[in-house]
Parts: C-alpha cells; structure tokens; sequence
C-alpha cells in the first residue's frame, strides 16, 4: 500500500489548501470572517477526507469519505467562483485554482476507482 504522503491527490488537495489560505489570509476580516473561511474549511476538507479514509478499516469507507472529499472540492470551486465575482480574487487566480481542482477532481475519481482492486495499490495514477 503507498503511503497517504506518496498520494498524489493528497499532495494536490494539500497545496491547493495552502494557496487559498495565502490568499485569504490578505483580505479584510468582513471577508475573511464570511466568504474566506468557509473557502479555507471547504479547500481543507478535501485533503482531510482524503486522509480519513485513507485511515478507515475498510475499503467501503475508505471510498465514502472520499466521496465527502469530492463534495467538499464542488464546493470550493463555488466559494472561488464567489470570491471571484466579488472581486477578491482575480480572474487568473480564480482559473488557476479551478484548474487546479479539475486536476484533483480527475485524480479522485480515479482514486476512488482504485479502492479495493485486487493487486492493485491504492494510488491516484
């Protein structure tokens, strides 16, 4: 079994969570206390669940929490689609961002389609 640090969807989910805490961490507390910290709870739950599961006993949940981390990688796109609009951050950064969650998303969807193979690690390539 490869280690939770050798994942690279791991890995991604973990450095998308710490671009958008860089990027909160500038704005003022009004949009910090209401848009930015709903961003960075949703941006950490992916990785989070990610680990979660990855922790679990069984493969079944292994893949349920994986499902949330998903969940919670829809809804971070949402909160950087607001932050856009509200001209908190700017159109680069929200399309690099995005991109960045396809790539996840395309990532974890193949990991969760690893879960539970037989021969096969439990890798996201």
């Amino acid at each position: 079994m490869v280690k939770l640090e050798n994942l690279e969807v791991y890995k991604l989910a973990m450095e998308v969570g710490e671009k958008i805490w860089v990027m909160v961490l500038t704005w003022d507390y009004f949009c910090k206390d209401t848009l930015g910290k709903q961003m960075v709870r949703s941006a950490d739950s992916i990785s989070s669940n990610i680990s979660e599961g990855y922790g679990r006993f069984s493969y079944k949940e292994n893949k349920q929490f994986c499902y949330f981390s998903r969940g919670s990688l829809m809804e971070t796109k949402t909160w950087i689609t607001k932050a856009k609009s509200r001209k908190l951050i700017s159109e680069e950064d929200s399309q690099s961002l995005l991109s960045n969650l396809d790539l996840i998303h395309k990532k974890l969807n193949g990991y969760i389609k690893s879960i539970g193979r037989k021969n096969e690690p439990m890798t996201s390539d």
